[in-house]
């Protein structure tokens, strides 16, 4: 499947991850992105050092904590630092919007950040939102790695409510984009043997009192 070089989703690539999600509340799409785009995220994350990657963090505002027993990735926000960044943010926003009108999900905003996994590094099963306790209510990732192979490991598991044995295993492959329920699926990701680069994003409701975006990130 693939994308306007504008920055806009092809109409027949929104009803599918539309249909997908009313569906089974995820969806998988490989080529997500133009692949001038792609390449230049890859080239930003592996080899900009103005990004200023940070240890990633478990937890939501004052009860934000590392603790690299649970996750050991590191990351850095997207907030239109390049004109490559504003391109992915256009695109994401496009595809909120037509998500809204197709789904009425009430989606607000969306907010991203590259995440790096290198050798040995990963992140124990969790949820991205908890019932009822955030405004997270769609996740994304995208992949940006090149020449992935199976021994490299580093794949997403997902997995149906307490389950022990994920339903599905995603490999992390150059530009495949997973989609899913905040709420409803609880996932992990796999120690990488090699780095690892993608992007985690997710579609908030707002949870506002007096125009305040809860939580601001």
């Amino acid at each position: 499947m693939q994308t306007h070089e504008a920055g806009c989703l092809e109409e027949q690539v929104i009803a599918y991850i539309c249909e997908q999600l009313t569906v089974y509340g995820y969806c998988i799409v490989a080529d997500f992105l133009p692949a001038a785009v792609a390449n230049a995220l890859y080239f930003e994350a592996s080899s900009d050092h103005r990004l200023h990657f940070k240890q990633a963090s478990i937890g939501r505002e004052q009860l934000q904590q590392i603790n690299t027993d649970v996750r050991s990735d590191s990351i850095a926000w997207i907030n239109n630092q390049s004109e490559t960044q504003s391109l992915y943010l256009k695109l994401m926003e496009n595809l909120r919007i037509e998500i809204n009108r197709r789904l009425f999900l009430g989606l607000f905003d969306y907010e991203s950040h590259f995440a790096h996994y290198g050798i040995g590094d990963f992140y124990k099963r969790h949820v991205d939102a908890f019932k009822g306790g955030s405004n997270r209510l769609l996740s994304s990732v995208v992949y940006l790695n090149a020449d992935w192979v199976k021994a490299d490991q580093g794949e997403l598991l997902m997995f149906h409510d307490e389950q022990l044995s994920p339903f599905l295993i995603v490999e992390p492959i150059f530009n495949q984009c997973v989609i899913f329920l905040s709420e409803q699926f609880p996932h992990e990701v796999r120690v990488a043997k090699r780095d690892r680069y993608s992007i985690a994003g997710w579609f908030r409701t707002n949870n506002s009192i007096g125009g305040q975006i809860d939580p601001p990130r």
